[in-house]
């Protein structure tokens, strides 16, 4: 039987959009089915694949994109969005296969769906950009959500500290003015998938908080104050306001974590 570290893998080495769109939903149907098994005999790669396009720049060289008042600033948005999206397909796959061994079934069971999520939300935006005469690829990218993943890809507790719960957490902060920015425009079609978006990510934020509390448990840690030193030593960018206080305790993720330190 195909294991799930085979089949997270295969997600990581497709290049072509939605062809690891369609990789991530058969993995993830798959191991629902019973149809993979729980064991991790590879390992994951060190970057995944990546296609020709869009062209990847440092964050430094990002051109402006405005905060979404006109339509091309919508565009470029929506596009940035797009690809954090993609990104976080091969990130929550790699967490699964990379670290599931250290868990409980119960991890890959979560991080598995999150994949699944993410594979969604990358297709639905994929999909609005085409309707308003873009696609993924036609604008520059940066690859910073997974410099982030490379810096963790030895520490299961430093992962979860900094991808789900500080830069998954900083899009439920942000995230809500930005769909009111799209209504504003009369983009309402867009506002809803980026609330859609939302909701979702508070849930896998809320997996990445239950699982790092998990294993501080285990490890004799206190949750807030590991967090906040691995977020010290591992975590390049600055936890800053304004937060989303609602959505973060609904994610499990106190003010005991990010307040001292923003």
């Amino acid at each position: 039987m195909t294991s799930i570290a085979e089949a997270a893998r295969i997600v990581l080495e497709t290049a072509e959009p939605l062809e690891k769109v369609r990789a991530a939903r058969h993995a993830a149907r798959a191991w629902r089915k019973g149809k993979l098994d729980h064991r991790f005999n590879v390992e994951m790669p060190e970057e995944p694949a990546r296609p020709d396009r869009p062209e990847l720049l440092p964050p430094n060289r990002m051109p402006k994109r405005g905060k979404g008042g006109s339509e091309r600033g919508r565009l470029a948005l929506l596009h940035a969005l797009a690809h954090i999206e993609f990104v976080a397909i091969d990130l929550a796959f790699d967490m699964a296969a990379r670290f599931g061994a250290q868990f409980p079934r119960a991890f890959v069971d979560d991080w598995i769906s999150v994949g699944a999520d993410e594979a969604m939300h990358f297709a639905i935006l994929d999909r609005r950009l085409r309707s308003l005469g873009s696609f993924y690829g036609a604008l520059p990218a940066h690859d910073g959500l997974w410099e982030a993943a490379s810096a963790t890809a030895g520490d299961a507790l430093a992962r979860l500290a900094v991808v789900p719960m500080a830069l998954e957490a900083r899009g439920l902060d942000v995230t809500p003015m930005t769909v009111e920015r799209f209504h504003g425009a009369g983009d309402h079609t867009s506002a809803r998938i980026l609330h859609r978006i939302y909701s979702d990510e508070i849930r896998h934020v809320r997996f990445g908080t239950k699982w790092f509390e998990i294993a501080c448990e285990d490890g004799g840690l206190t949750p807030a104050t590991h967090w906040q030193a691995l977020i010290g030593t591992q975590f390049r960018g600055i936890v800053k306001g304004p937060f989303n206080d609602s959505a973060r305790d609904s994610a499990g993720l106190t003010r005991d974590y990010y307040g001292a330190i923003a």
